[in-house]
């Protein structure tokens, strides 16, 4: 699958023994899905293969995977233990000038960020909005999540994304004065910074693909076009709806995703089909 040379069938790949859900070589989607341990997908890969490894493991908050609450309700040691392996064979699989990105709340950010620094060069701590964030004991209101960002060494590339500034629903005039600027803004667009205020996890039920939240294509989006390229491998060890993958895919980028549940696995690859579908109903130019 790793290998960018091209199989001539066009067919995805029925299921096998060693986990592969999902398997398609052609000009318009390249990559692999695995249904089982993120670890054992993650040692499964070479040393030095990916361009972007993304990370958005289970939070230890006692949600369920497979109909057991266990899995993400493990003694704090041994989470941290689980989490500081995969963080290994990530930054394993990274290639030079590569990056990796940890998607989690900030108090595990923080301590698994301390892990990876010993590997790689850290980059970035962006805010990602926590819409609908809840109070918890005697705490101020959380209201971001944390998207860390780390280089193997100088990177291969980096691009530093505009965005249309926030604009009044009613009036259509700019939120913002920018220091008199604003027709120099309307033109060319505002840089992206740290945080990321507009978007969060989707919930509504009427924009996501399945019941449990789901990270919105616009994060991975932004994240390829900083260090993507096209025909540079995706890793996701954790690719829940498939979110990234489809992003990727968009992208021209080949991928291996990874999630522990069925459910999830078969949904990235009905996604992937039908963005194939409606790739092949569009009329040649």
């Amino acid at each position: 699958m790793l290998s960018r040379k091209r199989a001539k069938t066009n067919k995805p790949m029925k299921r096998r023994s060693n986990g592969i859900v999902y398997a398609r070589r052609s000009k318009r989607i390249d990559g692999k899905i695995v249904c089982g341990d993120a670890i054992e997908f993650l040692r499964s890969l070479p040393a030095g293969c990916a361009r972007v490894v993304f990370l958005d493991p289970p939070f230890n908050l006692g949600k369920q995977y497979n109909g057991n609450k266990r899995l993400d309700r493990r003694p704090e040691k041994e989470y941290g233990e689980w989490l500081a392996n995969v963080a290994s064979e990530s930054v394993r699989v990274l290639e030079p000038g590569g990056s990796l990105f940890l998607y989690h709340i900030p108090s595990w950010a923080m301590r698994l960020g301390n892990h990876l620094d010993d590997a790689l060069t850290f980059r970035q701590w962006i805010a990602v909005s926590m819409k609908n964030g809840f109070v918890r004991g005697n705490q101020l209101y959380p209201a971001h999540y944390a998207l860390l960002m780390f280089a193997k060494g100088k990177l291969k590339k980096f691009v530093r994304p505009k965005i249309s500034p926030a604009e009044c629903r009613t009036c259509g005039e700019l939120i913002k004065d920018y220091g008199g600027y604003k027709p120099i803004i309307r033109r060319k667009g505002i840089n992206l910074s740290d945080i990321w205020d507009d978007l969060s996890p989707v919930r509504h039920a009427n924009r996501k693909h399945r019941v449990t939240n789901e990270l919105p294509e616009l994060l991975f989006h932004r994240i390829f076009t900083m260090v993507g390229a096209r025909g540079a491998l995706y890793v996701d060890p954790f690719a829940g709806s498939g979110s990234g993958v489809l992003a990727a895919a968009r992208r021209g980028m080949r991928f291996a995703a990874c999630d522990l549940v069925k459910s999830n696995c078969a949904l990235t690859a009905q996604r992937l089909e039908e963005f194939r579908a409606a790739l092949e109903r569009r009329p040649k130019l």
